[in-house]
């Protein structure tokens, strides 16, 4: 472990909908409290506490919850450059090294400045239609191009820095970052990627005849996804969709930003997490 400064103002955020979430983030408050740290605790969704994130008044956030609390943060974190530490009360965790009911030692690691920060790259995504931007967004796991309600697979063309790639007829079109090629394109046989790799994994979602390989690219290229169908859908980290219409085109890039995570020990940690959790899947029913 590298010796660090460590953080004197905490926010602990626990997520509303998982079950003893915000009881425990107590819990932690006033332990760091008890160590004479200026600290502060609640929802996830506590306009007043987000504010103060956004305006850089505090050294540190403490999510407690599962791996979509861990987006969620790091959307909120990233801009300000608040690094997070997650207490997982979800049951994946690919995200996490701290388990439930097991942050008293880690707590005194970080105070200690025994730690160190794991930066990982975000993705800039802007939906384009008839030359006009429509919107921006940042993600942490992936951007997708799918289909809509409608079951009739959706035909996609692909380009990287303005060159034409290859055209396919699928589910879905995913860009992902390292972070997220352990999330919905592991679901469709992408590669896994150490998680601070600053690449785009590109790969379709039940091509049908048409290219069905993962594409890994570089972090400084723009991946240029046009859709030729009009029952698209477009969304950034599983959250609600947005509308396509036929020949809009979303762009993604590397973002500006970076989720900086707190991590203890040496960075095997991720593969011990990954052997831990691969057919480990009881997910179903459970919030994010």
């Amino acid at each position: 472990m590298t010796n660090v400064v460590s953080p004197s103002r905490i926010v602990v955020l626990g997520h509303p909908k998982l079950a003893d979430s915000i009881r425990e983030a107590a819990e932690i408050a006033a332990f760091l409290m008890a160590q004479g740290l200026e600290t502060a605790h609640g929802s996830l969704y506590d306009e007043t506490l987000r504010r103060q994130v956004h305006a850089g008044e505090f050294d540190l956030l403490i999510a407690v919850g599962g791996d979509g609390t861990m987006l969620r943060a790091g959307h909120l974190c990233a801009p300000s450059g608040i690094p997070i530490l997650g207490v997982n009360k979800g049951r994946l965790g690919f995200l996490f090294q701290i388990v439930e009911g097991g942050w008293r030692k880690m707590l005194e690691w970080l105070l200690a400045g025994k730690y160190w920060v794991e930066h990982r790259m975000m993705l800039r995504a802007e939906h384009i239609r008839a030359g006009e931007r429509l919107g921006s967004w940042q993600a942490l796991n992936d951007v997708v191009v799918a289909r809509g309600p409608n079951m009739r697979p959706i035909h996609v063309t692909a380009s990287v820095d303005g060159q034409y790639l290859t055209r396919f007829v699928c589910d879905g079109l995913i860009a992902a970052t390292a972070s997220g090629s352990t999330a919905y394109a592991l679901a469709c046989g992408g590669p896994i990627l150490p998680p601070e790799l600053r690449n785009i994994l590109l790969i379709p979602i039940a091509p049908h005849l048409s290219f069905d390989r993962a594409i890994v690219l570089s972090e400084g290229v723009t991946v240029s996804m046009t859709i030729l169908s009009d029952n698209g859908i477009l969304s950034m980290d599983g959250q609600t969709p947005l509308g396509l219409e036929e020949h809009d085109r979303v762009d993604v890039r590397a973002g500006e930003n970076t989720v900086k995570f707190i991590r203890f020990g040496d960075p095997g940690y991720f593969y011990r997490n990954l052997t831990e959790h691969m057919n480990q899947n009881t997910l179903i029913g459970l919030p994010r």
